[in-house]
């Protein structure tokens, strides 16, 4: 990856590519997780705490092979577990339903199970070697024959195990190869030697993507993306250009939804049924609720709270802000740190000025408050329910119930003084 962040942490849809193979895992039904991290795994370690608390982390002080890798997690093992899932942390893409079907293979009686998938292209690709149904090797493309190398049935390398094989059939893999490496292919052949069933279970080539470099992490990040929009527009969301439109590992859409061309959306996103997303718009940590409408041009950050009704319209920011039920922030706005009343109507260009360089402070404004164009409310403050704040207004005292506000200078005009300024300007930069 050349990055100083470890490749399992790079991340899918905002989720490390490890965090997606433990939710598969979770999804399958396994019961408690292990993660074997190699040598220095302390950003792993803190990671996991964001995704699988509960994880048990072991290290693999040895790069000693994919085996050695395994028994790392023997305290784990021995716990005697009905199956054991071995898989990859940079292979993102595997599903709930691939692992499910592996478990139902040990289920009927299989002592291992190798997931595999089907390629035109399989050089390069452990090949699986099948007799009458069963699995008898896996044999690495270098040490292939001619005939085994026109197979198109490949290794992905998730692997399940019935837990009471596990420990002897890993146990038995030796490193009699010429890296001197226990690798965990070895247990098909072992297995058979035993008399044990080992059987392989069809997958996509998709949940084998592995990821080794940005392009394939780019890769991946396409095919979740086709796979999400698809998820929700089968689920009724409408995405009128559904590949310009990003989601987030989170985020939650509901039925009748609308979502117009290149809409962004980061973690922490709940989106409710007749809700109306406008073009070009980005929004994270956000709720928006029913027959709300966002953009086009909008930016939703962290905290927002959009009631039912609501409007955010072009060009406008609103941040840890909650706009209640039929309020309107039409356009060139921020409103940050803030509680909108039910039918206030915010004019353009009028920004809560919430920081003053070391602490943020809280805008009230009131039910069917009226704050004209181009107004800046100096926080804390609050303005009363049905309130009218002048446009151009600079507010910095509260405002009460049904009070008019202005906040600005008495405009002056004087008659024939903009001639005589040009002359004056005009004289200073040495122009005529």
């Amino acid at each position: 990856m050349k990055s100083a962040l470890p490749k399992v942490l790079h991340k899918i849809a905002g989720l490390p590519l490890v965090a997606h193979v433990a939710r598969a895992a979770q999804g399958a039904g396994a019961g408690d997780l292990a993660l074997v991290v190699g040598h220095g795994g302390e950003k792993l370690r803190a990671a996991a705490e964001g995704f699988a608390p509960e994880a048990e982390i072991f290290e693999q002080k040895e790069r000693l092979g994919t085996a050695h890798a395994v028994l790392a997690a023997r305290p784990a093992i021995e716990r005697g577990h009905d199956d054991v899932l071995v898989m990859f942390g940079d292979t993102p893409l595997i599903d709930a339903d691939a692992l499910t079907m592996a478990r139902i293979r040990l289920a009927e009686g299989a002592a291992v199970v190798v997931l595999g998938f089907r390629t035109d292209n399989p050089a390069g690709y452990g090949r699986l070697i099948e007799r009458d149904g069963r699995l008898v090797a896996i044999r690495e493309d270098k040490d292939a024959s001619e005939e085994e190398r026109r197979i198109t049935f490949c290794n992905s390398g998730l692997m399940a195990i019935a837990g009471a094989h596990a420990l002897e059939l890993l146990e038995a893999v030796g490193n009699a190869n010429a890296k001197g490496e226990y690798y965990l292919t070895d247990i098909v052949e072992i297995a058979g030697r035993k008399g044990l069933d080992v059987v392989a279970t069809e997958a996509s080539f998709e949940n084998a993507l592995g990821i080794n470099n940005r392009a394939e992490l780019a890769e991946a990040e396409a095919i979740w993306q086709k796979r999400r929009r698809r998820d929700f527009m089968m689920a009724g969301v409408t995405l009128i250009a559904p590949d310009t439109v990003f989601f987030s590992h989170d985020t939650l859409i509901e039925a009748d939804a609308l979502v117009e061309p290149n809409v962004w959306f980061g973690p922490g996103v709940h989106v409710a049924s007749g809700a109306t997303i406008r073009a070009f718009s980005h929004l994270e940590g956000a709720k928006v609720a029913c027959g709300a409408e966002v953009g086009p041009f909008a930016r939703l950050r962290p905290g927002t709270d959009l009631k039912e009704k609501a409007k955010v319209g072009n060009f406008c920011e609103v941040k840890k802000a909650v706009v209640e039920k039929g309020a309107k922030v039409n356009h060139l706005t921020y409103i940050g740190d803030a509680h909108i009343g039910a039918g206030a109507n915010i004019g353009a260009g009028t920004i809560t000025c919430n920081y003053d360089g070391y602490s943020k402070f809280l805008t009230e404004i009131g039910e069917g408050a009226f704050i004209g164009s181009n107004s800046a409310l100096v926080a804390p403050i609050s303005i009363g329910n049905g309130a009218y704040v002048a446009s151009g207004s600079v507010i910095t005292e509260n405002v009460p119930d049904d009070a008019l506000a202005f906040g600005r200078a008495r405009q002056k005009t004087l008659p024939e003084r903009a001639r005589a300024l040009r002359a004056l300007r005009a004289d200073a930069a040495g122009k005529k």
